[in-house]
């Protein structure tokens, strides 16, 4: 159960507090460091772990691709003209890597940081459902034992939060609880994982391609995208993505030592709701390709169930949701306890179905309609949707794939005649399937999530820490959201 908070106790958690913060370049990671330097303007230090070649690439990274973003924008006014100073003074840039040991980080700075870090916050991941197997394992397994690791050198270190997902389940049906993964645990039954053995293999296979005198890079990239599929659906999870995530949790159960952990497992993660800019957004999350898709008249149909619940959850309340439950978790008296997992998700408290995307959107557009080649009004387009696949396929195969194998042949015919038409009605083809591959188990998903350990932490905080830091979502209203705000955050940030 988690212990009633003091007023104001978030914030006031992380004055004086030292915290790392992995996946700072990423969408919630961004958000995170914001927000914490935003209501706590006396935390200590908050250090970025980022992909560079060395201390002043990192610190480049960091100014153009986290502080240099208009999410800042509060933070910059506030500051005026000590904004750089204050910035410099917080945040410590790291060349460093999940991927290695100590993060890549050594020498003085590694015994300087572990000896005063508090707070591991880790947000890093491979999102590509289709990730390279090696690659996937690397990022989302071997960087959890790694931040394991760095944990054991860190004498001040009183909580560590791993963000997950809430897919990590697969295709469960029924209502999801919040609790973590067995060590071994599968999702078919008679199976048994073992971490270091996949590992192993995919460590041997890519030398085995490497060592192939006709591999090429190409080859060798296929096979081991390949290889972490056939794993994940061999276990019984949709996509190598959610596969080696589920693995990072359970290599989490097996280092953790007696460090409290929390693990968040956002659903589908949406564009800001409230603070500091609603509708910011970054990067193409789940459901906007396909906002995207029917904005730009590419997609005249869907694999979707319009009844069907679409969980999705604006990323300030996933931030907000992190920060409740790190303060909830970093106490002494916490030490040695079970994982606590949190869903970040809508489906039982405030359901959205994929019928609220699919009007807003459509009345959003025709009331603001996207400009043509020409400067013409694009006129929003009505969307087939299937529930079942069968449908979709059958669908498929009369308006695509039939007309293609019809224009292919007169093109033969007539010298290219037709190449324009052709080419024009295969890419959207490729754009609906390839869509339908990534999104289609999303858009099926019969599961809901339940979120009890969520809602025992919103009933524990302060009055003053509830409005702050609010990730309740019965507070939203989904068609006033996605209309007022997604939609307009997708228009202006992802399509500029």
């Amino acid at each position: 159960m988690v212990a009633a908070m003091e007023e104001g106790r978030i914030p006031g958690y992380f004055k004086n507090k030292s915290i790392l913060i992995t996946g700072s370049t990423g969408f919630l990671g961004k958000i995170l460091v914001e927000k914490i330097l935003r209501v706590q303007p006396d935390v200590k230090k908050i250090y970025l772990p980022v992909r560079a070649a060395d201390a002043a690439s990192a610190k480049q990274r960091v100014e153009t691709e986290v502080i240099g973003k208009e999410l800042f924008g509060l933070l910059r006014e506030k500051h005026g003209n000590g904004f750089q100073s204050f910035m410099e003074e917080k945040i410590v840039p790291l060349a460093g890597d999940i991927m290695y040991e100590n993060f890549g980080v050594e020498g003085s700075q590694l015994r300087e940081m572990s000896r005063e870090l508090n707070v591991i916050v880790n947000g890093a991941a491979t999102t590509n459902f289709y990730e390279r197997y090696d690659v996937a394992l690397d990022v989302n397994v071997m960087g959890v034992k790694h931040m394991c690791q760095l944990a054991e050198r860190c004498p001040n270190l009183e909580v560590i939060l791993h963000v997950s997902t809430a897919y990590v389940v697969g295709e469960k049906q029924g209502l999801v609880q919040e609790r973590a993964f067995g060590k071994g645990e599968t999702l078919r039954a008679g199976t048994q994982l073992d971490i270091d053995a996949e590992l192993r293999m995919a460590r041997d296979s890519r030398k085995q391609l490497a060592e192939e005198e006709d591999g090429s890079e190409k080859k060798e990239r296929k096979a081991m995208k390949e290889l972490g599929l056939a794993r994940a659906r061999e276990f019984g999870w949709p996509n190598t993505y959610v596969f080696t995530k589920a693995l990072g949790e359970m290599m989490l159960g097996q280092l953790r030592g007696d460090i409290p952990v929390v693990i968040v497992r956002p659903s589908i993660i949406t564009s800001i709701h409230k603070d500091p800019l609603p509708g910011w957004i970054e990067g193409t999350r789940t459901i906007d390709a396909i906002l995207i898709g029917y904005a730009k008249q590419n997609l005249s149909c869907f694999l979707a169930d319009l009844d069907f619940t679409m969980d999705v959850i604006p990323g300030d309340m996933v931030v907000n949701a992190m920060m409740a439950a790190t303060v909830a978790h970093a106490s002494p008296e916490r030490r040695g306890q079970q994982t606590a997992v949190y869903h970040a998700t809508s489906s039982l408290r405030n359901p959205a179905p994929y019928a609220v995307l699919y009007r807003t959107a459509f009345r959003y557009f025709s009331e603001h309609p996207r400009v043509g080649k020409k400067g013409e009004p694009v006129r929003a387009c009505k969307v087939h949707f299937f529930s079942t696949i069968a449908a979709f396929h059958l669908y498929m195969v009369i308006k695509y794939k039939l007309p293609l194998e019809l224009l292919h042949l007169l093109n033969l015919l007539c010298c290219g005649l037709f190449s324009q038409l052709y080419n024009d009605l295969n890419r959207k083809y490729k754009f609906v399937m390839q869509l339908v591959d990534l999104y289609g188990p999303f858009a099926l998903f019969k599961g809901c999530f339940d979120d009890g350990n969520m809602e025992k932490l919103r009933l524990a905080m302060a009055v003053d820490d509830s409005v702050a830091f609010n990730f309740d979502p019965k507070s939203i209203d989904w068609d006033d959201y996605f209309y007022k705000i997604h939609i307009p955050g997708v228009v202006k940030y992802v399509l500029k």
